[in-house]
């Protein structure tokens, strides 16, 4: 459940999905170093851990490094244009099909974690209490837990705006977007111009997240069986629960 859009509520269309590596890098995200520093979050709590499930993996950015950690990496992804994408880069490596709120895949691992604020588009607290049983009864005993939250409602800036332009060589994409409260809720309005040889396309996407509170996330993954504790900070400012399961 990367993302959503009008078209399907669950999951990034497939022409966001063919930029949306090229466009976050020319923001400054730098994948590998961060899943350089989830991996040191689980070696500190289990130094053994040879496994790991990325849920909600997108593009496989982050799985990619992953891999070259974990004997046995995984992902897990809703968007059929991400896990397109996601396949033809690591052919090696299993993307499953799957909804956070309910998958299933018969086994265990060391670390789960979920980035990228993707467990905050579920629509409801019942919603994220769903997902967070099905992630943590992927855990195995002593298994990390790493999930990044969206904003917590003390903390969203209504009717926030954003822009960025990335550009290479025969392509350039620019990125507007504006955000706004609807309740227990943000809606993200995203417009993008994609200018190459080809032409020039416009598209806009429409990403609804929850505003959960820190105390509903933690309620929800200690009653799933994976206490976790809350991180400020974080690779994008929102911070980070982490735990391990008993």
């Amino acid at each position: 459940m990367t993302a959503v859009s009008e078209e399907f509520p669950a999951a990034y269309s497939t022409s966001h999905a063919e930029i949306y590596e090229f466009i976050h890098a020319a923001r400054g995200r730098d994948w590998a170093a961060e899943a350089d520093d989830y991996v040191r979050l689980i070696r500190e709590r289990n130094a053994a851990a040879a496994s790991l499930l990325d849920v909600a993996s997108g593009t496989g950015a982050h799985l990619a490094r992953f891999a070259e950690h974990f004997g046995r990496a995984e992902g897990l992804e809703l968007s059929p244009g991400m896990r397109a994408l996601s396949r033809a880069k690591l052919p090696d490596v299993p993307v499953h099909e799957g909804d956070m709120r309910d998958f299933d895949l018969g086994v265990t691992y060391d670390a789960v974690v979920c980035l990228c604020f993707s467990v905050s588009y579920t629509r409801d607290v019942e919603e994220l209490r769903a997902a967070a049983s099905a992630i943590c009864r992927h855990l195995a005993p002593g298994g990390v837990l790493i999930v990044e939250p969206w904003w917590f409602p003390e903390k969203f800036i209504d009717g926030f705006v954003s822009a960025g332009l990335a550009e290479q060589e025969g392509r350039a994409v620019s990125r507007l977007s504006r955000t706004v409260r609807e309740g227990r809720t943000s809606r993200m309005e995203v417009r993008y111009t994609v200018a190459d040889r080809r032409g020039i396309q416009d598209f806009t996407e429409y990403e609804v997240l929850s505003l959960f509170t820190e105390q509903e996330y933690t309620a929800a993954f200690a009653d799933a069986g994976c206490p976790v504790e809350y991180h400020p900070g974080g690779p994008n400012g929102r911070g980070l629960f982490v735990g391990a399961r008993p």
